[in-house]
């Protein structure tokens, strides 16, 4: 099945500079951004309670907000999920560790806006523990990256395709992290879960392309390297796009279906996908162009079998 009625034949390299300037550009305001803003880290990292009450009847967020705080609770995160009966609760760190009384004042307390409601669970997370999730997801990305690059390397035996799979893994999270930054939407597990998710989708796509430069070199060796890398980005073109749009509806599904509880899962898949789709054609391909890709690269025997011909 092809998403185009006839063979494109796009001229992807040629304006590969123009895109180099856009994805600085998208790189520097996203670390600006975060040098600046900061990312805006959920519980999950900076410790505190997490509560999820059920109401008999819609639940008014203001006047459990309101509730909350007179129990002697600052700024505490109240939201709709799942349902308008069903509310989220979110308190920063404080003094109070012992589950049972934040339990007792936090029921007292939503009890006085309606005698109905109960309390379905109610987590205490440590900053401690917060902190140990945090530099646990460092590791995960970065361990991501390492193996990313060792894989691509020793399947395509050339460093050139390697570096510009991770310059390309790399653009798609700093941008990812650029927008969290730049929205303050609350950064959790679940959006590092995605980061990830982006990374090997973006990966995939990312193989796609180099299988068919190795194709096209193997077909004729004789073609220009730009060539052969406009050739195989249009030939992957419609596969690529229609994967990319059939997953998108489902991630903008989740993103307005799915309620603040997957909100920032949705967006940080949703962001990905897009520069993911973008990198894979844009970033590691015209890398490893500029950094010199020939056919004698892509296959070394054939290298070494002209250099011991007599």
């Amino acid at each position: 099945m092809e998403f185009f009625h006839k063979a494109t034949s796009f001229p992807f390299m040629a304006t590969r500079k123009v895109w180099y300037g856009l994805s600085i550009a998208f790189m520097l305001i996203s670390l600006g951004s975060f040098v600046v803003r900061g990312l805006n880290l959920a519980i999950d990292f900076t410790g505190g309670v997490t509560v999820q009450a059920i109401f008999p009847s819609t639940a008014n967020v203001d006047a459990i907000r309101a509730a909350v705080t007179a129990a002697g609770f600052h700024d505490p995160q109240v939201q709709n999920f799942g349902s308008s009966r069903e509310v989220a609760i979110r308190l920063p760190p404080g003094g109070e560790q012992d589950s049972k009384k934040i339990n007792a004042r936090i029921d007292v307390a939503l009890k006085s806006v309606n005698a109905g409601a109960q309390i379905q669970s109610l987590d205490v997370i440590g900053p401690q523990v917060g902190n140990e999730l945090k530099w646990s997801a460092i590791e995960a990305l970065s361990f991501t990256l390492a193996g990313i690059f060792v894989y691509i390397m020793f399947r395509f035996h050339t460093w050139r395709l390697s570096l510009g799979a991770i310059l390309a893994v790399l653009h798609d999270p700093i941008v990812v992290l650029g927008w969290f930054s730049l929205s303050q939407t609350a950064f959790d597990l679940a959006v590092v879960a995605a980061i990830l998710a982006v990374v090997g989708y973006s990966l995939n796509d990312t193989v796609v392309v180099f299988d068919r430069i190795r194709e096209r070199f193997a077909g004729n060796r004789r073609l220009p390297p730009p060539t052969v890398l406009d050739q195989s980005i249009n030939q992957t073109l419609s596969r690529t796009i229609m994967t990319k749009v059939v997953t998108a509806i489902v991630v903008v599904a989740l993103l307005f279906l799915g309620g603040p509880v997957l909100r920032g899962f949705s967006e940080a898949l949703l962001i990905g996908i897009v520069i993911g789709t973008y990198s894979s054609i844009y970033i590691s391909s015209a890398i490893a162009l500029d950094c010199g890709l020939t056919a004698e690269h892509v296959f070394p025997s054939v290298k070494k079998e002209a250099d011991t011909m007599p």
